[in-house]
């Protein structure tokens, strides 16, 4: 082999190891670029998801609120709901109260509180007497009147003498159902 082949087997060699270098760097130069654009995109689309992140969160806060709100206004319909059903039993207790009064005036009624006040009930009369003798105040008419629930034949009894008690005895035994008489249930 001659210096001259061999001087240019040398340089051929060098000649293709630049080569490969300058192909290495421009692969590297090339990726690193790659890398940098990758990069730039990843940010920017960390940016969208950041954004996407800040609605969401916005919209999350937003139904916080609303159900908050809602909550509210449930609890307000709540209280609402309560009130009005205090108000329609105080009506009601108020309605009981004046049937029961109504009951309580009505003779043709018959009531456990009827039943109880027929067996002491005294007749007007003898509500009027002294207080310490227990009998009819001096010249008043009706000294020795009986007292209600007592047998007095028609004819002998005053209409001043009929009270609830004698009318609770009267209907208590009436037991036909077809009399347009309102009856207690």
């Amino acid at each position: 082999m001659d210096s001259g082949q061999l001087i240019g087997i040398i340089i051929g060699i060098v000649v293709v190891l630049a080569i490969v270098a300058v192909a290495v760097m421009v692969s590297r130069r090339r990726k690193v670029a790659a890398d940098r654009n990758r990069a730039a995109e990843m940010r920017e689309q960390a940016k969208a998801d950041e954004l996407t992140a800040r609605e969401r969160e916005a919209k999350a806060t937003r139904a916080e609120a609303d159900a908050q709100q809602a909550e509210l206004e449930a609890e307000r319909l709540r209280q609402e709901a309560r009130s009005r059903q205090e108000e329609a039993e105080k009506v009601r207790s108020g309605a009981q109260e004046q049937l029961r009064k109504a009951d309580e005036l009505d003779p043709d009624v018959v009531t456990s509180e009827h039943d109880d006040a027929a067996v002491e009930t005294p007749t007007r009369r003898s509500l009027r007497s002294e207080p310490a003798t227990g009998g009819p105040v001096s010249g008043e008419p009706g000294a020795g009147e009986p007292v209600s629930g007592a047998r007095v034949s028609g004819e002998e009894r005053n209409p001043d003498d009929v009270t609830q008690a004698d009318t609770a005895q009267t209907h208590t035994t009436d037991t036909n159902p077809s009399d347009d008489r309102p009856r207690n249930l």
